[in-house]
């Protein structure tokens, strides 16, 4: 799984989470503003990281059909292919 989707799920998750860091071995530890630890569940985390990795393959799928079919796309579509 990319990490991009992990990272953005910990922020949906937890809106205190100001900055999030990751080890060479994968450990991810996510702070507040203040720089203070906030406990994160990794199961919680990596469930909502394969929904939002899900969500956007169906967006391009979507993207790539309208196109083929000559159809308005919405703008999150647009989003997805703009280079």
């Amino acid at each position: 799984m990319n990490n991009k989707f992990k990272y953005q799920a910990i922020y949906n998750l937890y809106s205190l989470v100001k900055i999030i860091n990751e080890t060479k071995e994968g450990v991810i530890t996510a702070k507040d503003q203040d720089g203070n630890e906030v406990s994160i569940d990794m199961t919680a985390v990596n469930t909502k990281a394969t929904e939002l990795e899900n969500a956007e393959v169906d967006l391009k799928a979507s993207a790539k059909a309208k196109l083929i079919a000559g159809e308005a796309l919405t703008a999150a579509e647009a989003d997805t292919i703009v280079l």
